[in-house]
Parts: structure tokens; sequence; C-alpha cells
């Protein structure tokens, strides 16, 4: 997949079909643009995803919120499966004022756009003004097909990045994962932490500190599976701060991977979240913690052995 950002002025040469968006959580709400797009790639069209390096909220004042992903991570979603480019254009103030009929011949133009696959809630330009019924007005005079997608629903309601988050940040994570039609996940650099939880405590952890923006569910424990390189590992995490441990310690995920020994500091890792143990506690001491811990495992180990 060839990754283009940080610039304005991009250029495809072969022909594409295209679809716009946030993808904050690429989710079973997408699977009928990503299918349709997929569907044209068949027919010789390049697919190209196009969303903002930042929400767009963030620029035009109103309110911001986490991400179920962040860029990096949205990276590697679409590199997972199969798109041909992914464009995080800068949503400058030039771009922010952009008329939707000028922003699309711009797209057409420079990425050679021979289809664009949008929902109907799909909204674009200066103002929001641009709509999926512009898409369909200005398709013939641009040259391209113009598909529009119905929105899926659960239960009544559309899925949606806004229910999704909804669910983590709830903690039902099983919901949230249903609807995601994958596990959420964490991703990041394995950092060095105070280094208690082999010697101390007797289980050897691994930390990830998430960027500010990245949403994270209620601090508790979950039962997860990580991720190291080509293997996947069965574990729990916990996300918080640690209050039992003395000092300040910024909120992260610190996960013990079952029966696992080696050193990966500095190492890529992606963290699956299965299930919500419980909340986090605070513990009288240290001994206490390790007692909880342990019970923590054994109930992880149930489950993976129901799974």
């Amino acid at each position: 997949m060839k990754y283009i950002r940080g610039m304005t002025e991009f250029h495809i040469e072969e022909p594409t079909v295209i679809s716009f968006g946030k993808f904050d959580g690429l989710h079973r709400g997408h699977e009928l643009l990503m299918n349709y797009m997929f569907g044209k790639k068949k027919t010789g069209l390049a697919t190209v995803v196009f969303t903002f390096d930042i929400p767009p909220k963030s620029l035009t004042g109103q309110k911001t919120y986490k991400l179920i992903t962040t860029n990096e991570e949205k990276m590697h979603v679409f590199e997972h499966i199969g798109v041909d480019y992914l464009i995080e254009c800068p949503f400058t103030t030039d771009i922010m004022h952009m008329s939707p009929q000028d922003f699309l011949q711009k797209i057409v133009k420079e990425l050679n756009v021979k289809c664009m696959v949008a929902g109907r809630d799909f909204q674009f330009g200066h103002k929001r003004a641009g709509t999926y019924r512009t898409l369909l007005e200005y398709a013939k005079e641009l040259g391209y097909e113009a598909a529009i997608m119905e929105k899926m629903r659960d239960g009544g309601r559309d899925i949606s990045s806004t229910y999704i988050r909804e669910m983590i940040s709830a903690g039902n994570i099983e919901k949230a994962n249903g609807l995601l039609g994958y596990a959420f996940f964490v991703q990041g650099i394995v950092e060095h932490g105070k280094h208690m939880g082999g010697p101390i405590l007797g289980f050897p952890t691994i930390n990830l500190l998430p960027p500010p923006d990245k949403l994270l569910p209620p601090n508790g424990v979950y039962i997860t599976e990580t991720t190291v390189g080509q293997n996947t590992y069965q574990g729990i995490s916990n996300v918080g701060c640690k209050p039992t441990i003395e000092g300040v310690n910024p909120i992260g995920v610190e996960t013990h991977i079952f029966d696992f020994n080696r050193n990966i500091y500095g190492s890529q890792v992606k963290i699956e979240f299965l299930k919500r143990v419980r909340p986090e506690y605070k513990f009288a001491s240290l001994e206490e913690l390790t007692t909880q811990m342990q019970e923590d495992i054994v109930f992880a180990r149930k489950f993976f052995e129901l799974h």
C-alpha cells in the first residue's frame, strides 16, 4: 500500500475508485463501501481511501473526541485489508474553505477517479455543503460513477464510530468488537516501566503508553491477545495508572503475556481486547495485588479454554 500524508498536492496516474471519510475504526458499517471498492478493483481500478490527518472537528472548533484508531493504527488496518492507496490530507484552512464543486474537481483530476463510493451521510466541502446528492449531480460532468451505499444497522441503530466509541467507553468490549468486526486494539512500542512486574510481583509485564488522542476503555483489567511479530499470545492487560504502585503513573496499558519470557523492549506490538474482567482497584499492599492478579489470570485462562 502507498501511504500519502502531509501534503495537499498529490497525483495518481492509474484510474482509481475512491471512498472518503474519517474511517475512525474501520467497522462493519464500512463493509459495503469496502466491498464495492474491491469489486471495482477486479475491473482494473486502484483502490483509494481518502481521509484527513486530524478529525475536522478539531480545526473547526467543535468538540473533539478520542480516536478508536490512531492514524498509525488506521494505516495498518487499511494495509491489512489490501487498499492500494491511503491518503491523509492535512485539513488546512484552504481545504476547509474549498467549495464542494472545487473539491470534487481537484480530487477527480489529481487522482484519476473513475468511481466514487460514499454513504448517505457523507458531507464535504465548505460548511459541509456537499452531500451524496452533490456526488450524483456532478458525476456525469466530471466523468465518474457515483455509488451510494445504505447504512448498515444493528438493533435499529446505525453502526457508526460514535456507537462503537460509546461501547468502548462503557467497557462493553464484546459489543464493540461485534460492531467493529474485529477486536478493538492498541498498537505501539513496548516501553520501560518500573520493572516491578517480574522481580517483585512475579508477573513480568510489557508497557504501552498510547498517544493522548487514543480512546481507551475504562480503567480496569481485560482479557487480551498480544501480537509480537508473526505470533499471537494470550494474556491479561491493565488499563490505568496502577494506583497501588507509589508515584505518579501515566495512563497506560500494562500486559502480562502468559508463558512469555522474551525481552521485547522497543518492539512494535498489537494488543487486542476481548473481555473486561474487573475495574482497576487500589490495593492495601502489593501482596493483595499479587493475589488478585493470580485470580485474574485463572479467570482469563478459563476464558481462553472455552473460546
